[in-house]
């Protein structure tokens, strides 16, 4: 395939600088770039490169240098980037046509238009899978389960009973959805079983990265907003309210009853307890762990989480440990000595 700087420009609404007429037969990163292919700049920190990369156009914003390059300047070059990389490397699963013989769909399910069900799958009385939606191998949809349209189902996925997930729902290989709650009460040495008999609520445009957990709530439901999108190794317990368009990075941990408001980041391995709120626009750092509610638009980092600022002012003292201790034994045993030398005479 290739496509000229103009067509470029046109299909992510850019402003072109240079030979509109350039040919692009590729995209790549900005050391990796050769003169036929196109790259981007939108991390400040890689200014540097511009001036080695072999590139013959790059994707820009107005305030980025280009030094000599054939450019698209754009106001969001991360996203004309993605728009161009689907452009030229379209994707190329393949999309299992009708029902396989070997599914086991229920008489009482529902089943839309134009759907496409892999071999093995499974499908209880009840449920409902909207049009359009595609379900590869070896996954189970539950008892009176409801799929919504154009959703897309990877292999070996668990959505249990009575779960209900929204249009364009894109779900990967080995996510449970509606798992029972972490729910037990001590008794007499023993821990009894609460039973969970909410559900989950997965709303339209989600996607669900590989092996996420998502509990039902114990009464009600724990409810993932429009418009999230969650990382690999997720776990997310009962109760649990997502706002929209959040990010969730891999391996996080959100424990029971906690809110997540709107336009939330929680990065890589963060922990949230249970039963608190995290305020819309804030950001949790990666390995953070939160005991506490988070003010909108805050960003907190560290154990206990804090204040980023704050937490980075600690974490440097707390490196400076040994030489402080070092220093207070120093001043210790000058301290002792002054004492000795300076104790008054005793005698008759």
């Amino acid at each position: 395939m290739e496509k000229t700087l103009a067509e470029l420009a046109a299909l992510v609404g850019g402003k072109i600088l240079g030979d509109p007429e350039l040919l692009i037969r590729g995209v790549a990163g900005i050391k990796e770039a050769k003169k036929d292919e196109i790259t981007f700049l939108s991390n400040p920190r890689y200014s540097k490169e511009l001036a080695q990369t072999e590139a013959g156009a790059i994707i820009v914003s107005p305030e980025a240098p280009v030094p000599g390059l054939a450019a698209i300047i754009c106001d969001n070059p991360y996203l004309a980037f993605a728009r161009i990389l689907g452009i030229f490397y379209p994707a190329e699963t393949v999309i299992p046509a009708g029902i396989h013989a070997s599914a086991v769909i229920s008489p009482q399910a529902k089943l839309g238009a134009n759907i496409a069900i892999g071999p093995f799958v499974v499908v209880e009385e009840g449920a409902i899978i909207g049009d359009e939606t595609v379900i590869y191998p070896g996954t189970y949809i539950g008892k009176s389960s409801k799929i919504g349209n154009a959703c897309l189902f990877y292999a070996n996925i668990s959505i249990r009973e009575k779960v209900s997930i929204g249009n364009q729902v894109i779900i990967h290989s080995g996510a449970v959805i509606g798992s029972d709650g972490f729910g037990f009460v001590p008794s007499n040495g023993e821990n009894v079983k609460i039973p969970q008999v909410g559900t989950v609520i997965v709303e339209d445009n989600v996607e669900i990265g590989a092996h996420v957990c998502i509990a039902r709530g114990t009464l009600g439901n724990t409810v993932i907003g429009a418009g999230t999108k969650i990382d690999n190794l997720v776990q997310i317990a009962h109760n649990v309210k997502i706002g929209r368009n959040c990010i969730i990075v891999a391996q996080a941990g959100i424990s029971g009853s906690t809110t997540v408001e709107d336009n939330v980041t929680i990065a890589g391995q963060a922990g949230i307890v249970g039963h608190i709120t995290i305020g819309k626009g804030s950001i949790v750092a990666a390995q953070a762990g939160v005991t506490k509610d988070v003010l909108p638009k805050e960003i907190v980092s560290g154990y206990p989480a804090q204040p980023h600022q704050l937490a980075k002012r600690i974490n440097a003292e707390m490196n400076r440990l040994p030489q402080l201790n070092q220093k207070v034994r120093e001043l210790e045993k000058r301290i002792a000595e002054l004492e000795k030398n300076n104790k008054p005479a005793t005698g008759d």
